[in-house]
């Protein structure tokens, strides 16, 4: 498969799809002027994989900030995931930010997925 590989921006998040080497990242901040364009292709890739995936999937996301319109568009990353066997998340917050700790634990209650929560 293709990989996905976004460099981040002030805007959008770094993202790193790479099946190859088992990397799935979402990293950085996420306030994209059109999100739903903006996360499509990542959707899109996850749809393809699903069809195809490695035995062990963990899904990395670090961001320091998401919008309201980012958080329904993790939500449909995680709604994908779910359907991929073998599939956990860890949730990297950095120590001091409960903002996004807690929004990882709500995250974690939404979805049937194993979540790991990380600080940095």
């Amino acid at each position: 498969m293709e990989i996905i590989n976004l460099e981040g921006t002030e805007d959008t998040p770094k993202i790193l799809l790479d099946q190859g080497n088992g990397i799935f990242e979402i990293s950085g901040r996420s306030l994209p002027e059109d999100t739903a364009e903006f996360y499509q292709p990542i959707l899109d890739w996850l749809e393809s994989y699903s069809s195809s995936p490695n035995d062990k999937t963990e899904f990395v996301f670090k961001l320091e900030y998401f919008n309201t319109a980012s958080s329904k568009l993790i939500l449909d990353i995680l709604s994908s995931l779910e359907d991929i066997e073998g599939t956990s998340v860890a949730w990297y917050f950095h120590e001091d930010d409960e903002d996004m700790e807690e929004a990882g634990e709500e995250f974690s209650e939404l979805v049937e997925i194993p979540f790991e929560f990380k600080t940095y």
